[in-house]
This record gives C-alpha cells, sequence and structure tokens, in this order.
C-alpha cells in the first residue's frame, strides 16, 4: 500500500519537516515494514515560463516542430529568453508552461542538458504531464493556466519554482501490509496506525454524516443458497442512485493526483470516485449503468453453466460457489468483491448510475478470485476483511463526490439490506502478556494499549472482556490480543534473548546422522540442491514404471502450485533430475548433485473432513494420522559430464556408474556401515549397469547405476547420466548406535589372493559374501582386484581375483591362511558353484 505523505496529513499530525524516511520509520515501530520511498524524482530547476514567441517550423520528415523563445526570469542567470524546440502543439505566445533548464533532472534519472536539434540549441525542455510523472497524458505539454486553479496561476511568475507548486517534492511511504492487517489498504489504516505510533490525533475519514432515507431505494435481493461454512457470502448491501450526471466530466486534479501517488491510473469519473474512496476508506465499490438495469439487485450463488464477460473482456465460465451481483436473479452483472461485468459497465453516455458498496465473505472472494486468477484491488481487500460498519459512509462519500464533480443529483431513497455480524468478545487474562512476552505488562497499560488500537474493554475485577473494533476480523483470541499489546509498546523493547539448550537436549542421533550424510557427499564434491516435491504421471511414464508400479500409488493435490505437477514425488529423482538438465542447459556441462528430501510412498485414505475451527475429536484426529501415507526420508544423486576434468595428466574422464556407487558406498562407511551391492534392474536405470544397495542384513534400501537411454532421452539429459537413490531413514536404522573406535592391532596382517572361475550370471557381490562367511572372523578385508573374461576361462565364463587380508591376536602361520583360504573357496563353491583356478 503506498501512502502519500501529503495525503497522511489530511488524517493525523505529521511534523512539516518529517521526511519519507521518519514516516517510514514511524510505522515500523508498529509492525508496518517499509517497502520502498517514492517521490522526488524532479531535480534541479523547473520553473514557469512565459511563452514568448512560437514559430512553426516544419521539417523534412513532415513533422513540424516549435521553435520558441521562453521568459524564464532569472533562473537562467541571464534573464535573456530561453531558446526551446518543442514538439507540441497545445499552446501559443503568452501561455505559462513548465520548463526544465539545463542540470535539472527528470523520472528515470534523465538529465537535461543544452544539445542541438532540428537545426537550433535546445536549452531545456517544456514538460508534458507524463515527463513529470504527473501522469499518463503525452499529448501535448503543461499549461499551468488550464491545469491550476486561477488563484494558483495569478500568483506565479516566470523563473518561480514549480517543484512544490506542482507536488514534485512530496513523497510516498509504500509499506509492506501482512494477510492479518487488511485495514491497513486504505489510508484510513495506514493513518490510524501512524497516530498509534507518534502518539498524534486521528481524524477518521469515515466519520461523516450519511443523509437519512427518506425511502426505501433500488430493491437489492441477498439470497444465499450455499454459504460457505454456513457463513452467508454477503451480509450488507447499500446502493445509492445519482441521476444527471455528466459521466466525461473529468476527475478534480487533487483527485486525479491522489490515485497517481497511490499507483492507480485516473480513467474517469465514476471509476476514479470509486478508487478514491476504496483507497480512502478501504471499502471497496461498484459504479452500475442504471439504465442497463431491468430488475431487481439480486445477490446469488452462480448457476451450472452460467458465463459472464468481465471488463478485462475474457469470457469467464462460472462456478456454482462463485457469488454473483446480478440483474433480476437472473443476468450476471459482476464476481461480487473481484470484478464487474461488461453489459453495466459505465461508459461515456452514462447517466444515470447506481453506487453499489456491499460487505462480502473473504473466504467466498478468495476463492473466486483464485478460481478465476483475477487477483484486483477489491479482491485484495474483501479477502482480508473490509470494515462492514463503514459501508454506507463510503457510498455517500461517493454520492456527494459524484454530484459534486459530475452534476446531477442524489436520489433520497436509499438501500441498506443485510445486517453483519459483529466480532465476538473474547476473554482475556491481564497476565497474559507476561506470560507471553516475558515483559511486565501491567493491568493499565493492557487495557489503554487494546483502548487505543479500537477495542471496547470490559473489567470486571479479574479477567477482561475485550470486543474488537469491526475493522479488525483477525482479533479473535488472546494471544492475538497480546501481539497487540506487545505491538503498541514497540517490538523493539522486546529483549532478544537466545535459549540455552539444558543437557540431553541436542541432535537426535537421527539429525545428526543426516548431517554427516550431506557433509559425506559436499565432501566427495556434489551440491546439495532443493527441488520441489511436486511431479506428474508423465514422469513416471517416462522412467517406464508398468502401470502396477507401486511408484505410481501417490497422493494428488487439491490445489497444485502448477497444474503440470499435481503429484507429491514418490522418488526425489522424479525432481531432481529437472534440477540436473536445468544446470546442464544453463551451460554447466560437468554436473554433480545430490538432495536429501521426503517421498510419499503410498497414496492417502479417505479421511474424515471435521467442521471448521472446532479441534477434531481424538477418534478423528487418529483417523486422520493414519490416513497420512508415510514419508520416508531419501537421499538421491544425479550426475553428468566429466568426473575428472581434463588436465596435465592426461583427457578428461566421464562419470561413470562405478562412480555413483562409489558415493553411496562412502556415504554407509560414513555412517558406520558396510553397504551391500548386487546387480539389478530397476526402472529407470539401465539393466545392465544398475545395483541394488542393501544394508548388512540383506535389506535393500536403494539402488544406483546409469540411467536406461530411453529415460536421458526422454528426459533431455546428457548421455549416460548416472543416478542413485537411498532410503536414508533405512540406512540410518541399520547403523543402531554410533560406532565406537576399536584398539588398533599391532599384529602383523597376512595376505593372499585367490581366482575363482563360475557363470557369467554369478552376481560379484554373491561371491564376496560366501568367501567372507567361510574365512571366518580373522578376515579383515576382501577386495576385488581384477575381473578376467577370455579364452582361458570359456564362453560365458568369468575370473574374478580378490585378495584377502587376514590378522588375528597373534602372528599367523603360512599353513593357517591356506586353511583359511580353503575354508572360503570352499564355501564359495557351495553357494555359488566358482571354481578356484
Amino acid at each position: 500500500m503506498r501512502a502519500p505523505i501529503e495525503w497522511l496529513r489530511e488524517l493525523t499530525e505529521v511534523d512539516p519537516q518529517a521526511k519519507g524516511v521518519d514516516v517510514a520509520a514511524t510505522l515500523v515501530r508498529v509492525g508496518l515494514e517499509e517497502e520502498d520511498i517514492l517521490g522526488g524524482d524532479v531535480t534541479g530547476p523547473l520553473v514557469v515560463g512565459r511563452v514568448l514567441e512560437r514559430t512553426p517550423e516544419e521539417q523534412k520528415n513532415g513533422k513540424t516542430i516549435n521553435w520558441c523563445q521562453v521568459d524564464v526570469g532569472a533562473a537562467n542567470g541571464t534573464g535573456e529568453p530561453q531558446g526551446i524546440v518543442c514538439g507540441a502543439h497545445n499552446f501559443d505566445a503568452g501561455d505559462l508552461v513548465a520548463v526544465i533548464l539545463p542540470g535539472g533532472v527528470l523520472p528515470g534519472n534523465f538529465e537535461i542538458s543544452a544539445r542541438k536539434t532540428y537545426g537550433h540549441v535546445s536549452a531545456g525542455m517544456i514538460c508534458s504531464a507524463m515527463e513529470l510523472g504527473l501522469g499518463e497524458d503525452h499529448d501535448g505539454i503543461i499549461v499551468l493556466t488550464e491545469q491550476l486553479p486561477a488563484d494558483v496561476v495569478s500568483g506565479l511568475a516566470p523563473g518561480d519554482d514549480l517543484i512544490p507548486v506542482l507536488g514534485l517534492d512530496s513523497e510516498t511511504v509504500e509499506v509492506n501490509v501482512t494477510p492479518d492487517r487488511g485495514y491497513c489498504f486504505s489510508m484510513r489504516g495506514i493513518a490510524r496506525e501512524y497516530a498509534l505510533s507518534a502518539g498524534t490525533p486521528f481524524v477518521d475519514p469515515a466519520d461523516l454524516p450519511v443523509a437519512p432515507a427518506s425511502g426505501p431505494g433500488y430493491e437489492v435481493r441477498l439470497s444465499d443458497d450455499a454459504p460457505v461454512d454456513g457463513v452467508p457470502g454477503c451480509d450488507r448491501y447499500v446502493a445509492r442512485v445519482v441521476r444527471g450526471i455528466d459521466a466525461t466530466a473529468s476527475s478534480p486534479e487533487w483527485m486525479q493526483r491522489r490515485l497517481t501517488e497511490v499507483g492507480m491510473r485516473p480513467i474517469s469519473l465514476a471509476v476514479d470516485v470509486t478508487n478514491y474512496v476504496m483507497m480512502l476508506l478501504g471499502q471497496p465499490l461498484h459504479a452500475f449503468d442504471l439504465d442497463t438495469l431491468s430488475g431487481a439487485i439480486e445477490v446469488r450463488r452462480a448457476r451450472t453453466g452460467e458465463t459472464l464477460r468481465t471488463l478485462d473482456d475474457v469470457e469467464r465460465t462460472l462456478d456454482p460457489t462463485d457469488l454473483l451481483i446480478t440483474d433480476g436473479g437472473t443476468t450476471p452483472l459482476a464476481i461480487a468483491g473481484v470484478m464487474g461485468g461488461e453489459t453495466s459497465e459505465v461508459t461515456a453516455s452514462t447517466v444515470n448510475v447506481l453506487v453499489e458498496a456491499a460487505h462480502f465473505d473473504p473466504v467466498t472472494v478468495a476463492r473466486s478470485a483464485r478460481r478465476h486468477r483475477l487477483s484486483t484491488e477489491a479482491s485484495k481487500r474483501f479477502e482480508r476483511g473490509v470494515d462492514p460498519a463503514v459501508t454506507a459512509a463510503a457510498a455517500q462519500l461517493a454520492v456527494d463526490l459524484l454530484v459534486e464533480h459530475g452534476g446531477g443529483s442524489a436520489d433520497t431513497t436509499a438501500t441498506d439490506v443485510g445486517e453483519p455480524a459483529l466480532p465476538p468478545s473474547i476473554p482475556l487474562d491481564p497476565q497474559l502478556p507476561t506470560r507471553y512476552i516475558g515483559l511486565d505488562y501491567p493491568r493499565d497499560e493492557v487495557i489503554a494499549s487494546l483502548t487505543a488500537i479500537g477495542c471496547t474493554v470490559t473489567d470486571d475485577g479479574e479477567s477482561l472482556l475485550v470486543a474488537p473494533p469491526t475493522w479488525r476480523p483477525d482479533l479473535v483470541d488472546g494471544p492475538d490480543l497480546v501481539e497487540e499489546v506487545a505491538r503498541v509498546r514497540g517490538y523493539d523493547q522486546i529483549p532478544s534473548v537466545v535459549p540455552r539448550a539444558s543437557a540431553g537436549r541436542g541432535l537426535t542421533p537421527g539429525q545428526r546422522a543426516r548431517r554427516v550424510a550431506a557433509r559425506t557427499l559436499a565432501a566427495t564434491g556434489l551440491v546439495e540442491v532443493l527441488s520441489y516435491p511436486f511431479t506428474s504421471a508423465d514422469r513416471h511414464d517416462a522412467f517406464g514404471y508398468a502401470a502396477d508400479d507401486a511408484r505410481r500409488e501417490t497422493v494428488r493435490l487439491a490445489n497444485p502450485l502448477q497444474d503440470e505437477a499435481p503429484l507429491m514425488r514418490t522418488s526425489i529423482l522424479d525432481t531432481l533430475l529437472d534440477t540436473l538438465r536445468r544446470n546442464v542447459s544453463r551451460g554447466h556441462r560437468d554436473v554433480a548433485l545430490y538432495e536429501i528430501g521426503l517421498v510419499t510412498a503410498g497414496g492417502i485414505t479417505p479421511l474424515p473432513l471435521p467442521p471448521g475451527g472446532v479441534k477434531p475429536d481424538e477418534q478423528a484426529l487418529a483417523r486422520i494420522t493414519d490416513g497420512v501415507p508415510v514419508q520416508p526420508r531419501h537421499v538421491a544423486i544425479a550426475a553428468a559430464g566429466a568426473a575428472l576434468p581434463a588436465g596435465p595428466h592426461g583427457p578428461a574422464r566421464a562419470v561413470e556408474a562405478t562412480d555413483v556407487v562409489g558415493w553411496v558406498r562412502a556415504l554407509g562407511t560414513s555412517l558406520g556401515l558396510e553397504l551391500q551391492v548386487e546387480a539389478a534392474q530397476r526402472e529407470p536405470f539401465h539393466p545392465g549397469r544398475c545395483v541394488a544397495v542393501s544394508v548388512p542384513g540383506g535389506a535393500v534400501v536403494g539402488y544406483a547405476g546409469e540411467l536406461h537411454p530411453k529415460v536421458v532421452s526422454r528426459l533431455e539429459l546428457p548421455e549416460r547420466t548416472v543416478a542413485a537413490e537411498i532410503d536414508l531413514d533405512a540406512v540410518v536404522a541399520a547403523s543402531g548406535a554410533p560406532v565406537r573406535p576399536s584398539q588398533l592391532s599391532t599384529q602383523p596382517v597376512a595376505n593372499t589372493d585367490v581366482a575363482l572361475v563360475m557363470d557369467e550370471g554369478v552376481p560379484a557381490a554373491a561371491v564376496a559374501a560366501a568367501l567372507r562367511s567361510g574365512a571366518g572372523e580373522d578376515l579383515e578385508s576382501l577386495t576385488l582386484f581384477d575381473v578376467y573374461r577370455g579364452d582361458q576361462v570359456g564362453e560365458g565364463r568369468k575370473s574374478l581375483a580378490y585378495r584377502m587380508t587376514f590378522r588375528a591376536d597373534r602372528t599367523l602361520k603360512t599353513e593357517e591362511v591356506s586353511s583359511l583360504r580353503d575354508k572360503a573357496v570352499a564355501a564359495a563353491t557351495s553357494a555359488t558353484g566358482a571354481q578356484q583356478r
């Protein structure tokens, strides 16, 4: 919300010397964060000029320019007329105009200098409204005698400074309004908060006399047969009629300036009046062309199949939950609280206007705005809660402005139907702020602070009963009131105290394990990333999942961030590979990424839908908890390009499946586990370059390897992309208690090698497991150092060579080592059919 300081001065006392930074600091003290300070963009000599001569000169390109002699008084230092080239034609000799001289700066940091153009040296510029940032008009220059009040013009002379006259020295503070402070989407709300912070009086612009109605006005019916959560879509509707206005009349200059300062574009009198009242009071209004209406106004829900062409020239199909303003209950005129329709739009031929001021349900408006992707100034305010008590005053102010500036007369009758519910009173323990904040808030201060923000406080001697003001629908319980008490004294008064962790309250074993895993992968050269956990069924198809694959079963979001990704991911690779592709497409050829995050295992069962505003009972909570799918924590890796860049040592080495397997095993080692790998087939991996990763005991916890070429092609990934995904929770659970270091042995090791021949289909992991089981406890390590396929072992056969390292509590003899080796070979032969070479 933009708050012009000069407008703010009309509603509360602001120090005449206060600048934008001062006003912003005052607002920050009560929780309104500064976004920007606007204004003051025009600097340097911007002065009054009187045109002495205007000589039209036609150019070779067919354009006619004016060579002007302009009296700028003593502003140019010489008192001589200033020669200026101007392309506009809406002025003549004798007119007073706005002239910026060399050295001046226009909005956009555009510095003015004397330069030669069209055969003359133009020493300055005669300015238009657009060039000065005062509006959108660029068709002609500003003629002061036409655009300023006569009493102002009479006091101007050539050379006078125009910056304060045109208000170009005024500043506007832009504040960030949080969703719970919707009343600050108005000058009324901003001024109220400024007065609260500065301790100055506040002039409520809504405190104006509403003309008593001589009788019922235009007929309005409120008919909501499908209220959301039992709350009617419209609980107050005020309608006023103004007849005989001149809709082509221009809005007054002060109103256009105010709208421009708050970031709105002046359009026409009727639209400008409704926008001005909305920005002042926070109450959105709508103006209908009365002569286009044929029946009573009826507020109702949409019917299936109804459509409406809105003011943005879009034909919209309406939903049965949309709240509509209709003509006689049949023809839709507007989506309530969001946008009007074309059929009743005020145009240049409009003579009679019906002004609508209503109070709509925030939930109903929010759903319609999101459904139709229409975020308007009106919907932003209704979504956050509009003061229902200001409705009649807003309509009265709009009627008064239309009559004053558009002529015509207001009907003495008026319509005001519906009765909004008052905010419920809140019981409050006066000691609650002290207990919550940690500072001493005396009872009198609590009452004074709540009264200052507009609450009515009843003190029965023990507890307080607090009735929130109508413009604060966000105040619903005791903690909300505590926040207000703290805010009024000042958030800066609350000390920053870092809590001290007591003994035994550090990281859990699972948290420490996850940190170890992240550090290990980062130390191997991988880069951690985070991706949105949302995917689509198309990704499952691209991965080649079978129709009955359990990984297709997941949760579908009711309101996804992207229509293309409505599903919760069942694998981190669903989203990590997109991040890999994006990095490669940005020029990073060698990329190795990892991500630790949650996945969804299985779909969601039907859950009970308890009523809003009521805590579900224990049985319902249990059903909800049991119905939520399991979400294990996984770690995934994806890499492409070179694992080792080119250098003096030789050419680059492309990343391979063995690299990603090594990263996975390093992860296991860091957690005290020796992860086992065994050849496997699993989508989306290459069937011949994929391994299943298991923990000691045999439980498979993930897969690693090279992605299938078809998957790589479908996802537009680099060739030979490798990946892995591991159930980190399962690995951490298998690691058990933290590993304690054992005492180093001083005994020597004994090494022996063994080569075994077996069928090609026998997994190396099975052979290694058999050797370990047969060798006994004295086997310290087992390393595969050679794989041979060739004529010496025969077709369909392979030879695996292992180095076996033994160590005992004594020096082992040669015959002991040979015996242990033979036992290991015998176990491998029995388990896999392997024969010693």
